[in-house]
């Protein structure tokens, strides 16, 4: 049982998702800043899960990014409708996600599997994305007046999503651009694409 508790509970974020979505349009800023408090709780958990019982699967490693971008892009795409965020954030968090996945699945479709870890960028951009979530929410649960703090947030989310999606574009394209003449293998590409998430880290 433990072995798929982190799967399920990576599925039963996936479920929060429009739940949130449904608060939200309901205006319930209080009850949607819980739900999205609980699926960060079951983000934590199933990765220490995961890695205490030595429990991660394939399955595990496609599903977990996808339900945290599926929450967050979700999230952003409500409020911008809603107006309670500016419209070119939510773009700039789309982009960078569309910038990601699509070119993980065409450097899939043409090279084979290609191993991807976060970069820390992105890991941050991550950080700011979440943490601006709930101070939006949070002053609007509560009326609080944290309007330069929001801005600040904003721009920071922007800076490091425009940084984010940028560094995975060149990595991509790097990986293009190499692949054909230098990698005769899938396993040389995945070794290309660590050394360029290392290089870009650095």
């Amino acid at each position: 049982m433990i072995f798929y508790l982190p799967n399920i509970l990576t599925l039963a974020r996936i479920a929060l998702v429009p739940w949130v979505v449904v608060l939200l349009q309901d205006q319930d800023f209080f009850a949607a800043l819980l739900v999205f408090l609980a699926a960060g709780i079951t983000d934590g958990l199933d990765g220490w899960i995961a890695k205490q019982f030595n429990a991660r699967t394939e399955l595990g490693a496609l599903l977990d990014p996808l339900a945290d971008k599926a929450l967050l892009v979700s999230t952003y795409i409500m409020l911008s409708i809603m107006q309670l965020i500016p419209f070119w954030l939510m773009v700039a968090v789309v982009f960078r996600d569309i910038i990601i996945i699509s070119g993980y699945l065409i450097m899939v479709l043409f090279y084979g599997s290609v191993e991807m870890h976060p970069l820390k960028i992105s890991k941050l951009n991550t950080f700011l994305q979440i943490g601006f979530i709930l101070v939006v929410l949070g002053s609007l649960s509560w009326q609080l007046e944290l309007s330069l703090m929001i801005e600040l947030l904003s721009y920071a989310v922007l800076l490091t999503s425009v940084a984010s999606g940028s560094a995975y574009a060149y990595i991509w394209s790097m990986i293009a651009l190499r692949s054909s003449d230098e990698l005769p293998s899938n396993e040389p590409a995945t070794k290309l694409a660590a050394d360029l998430r290392d290089e870009t880290d650095s």
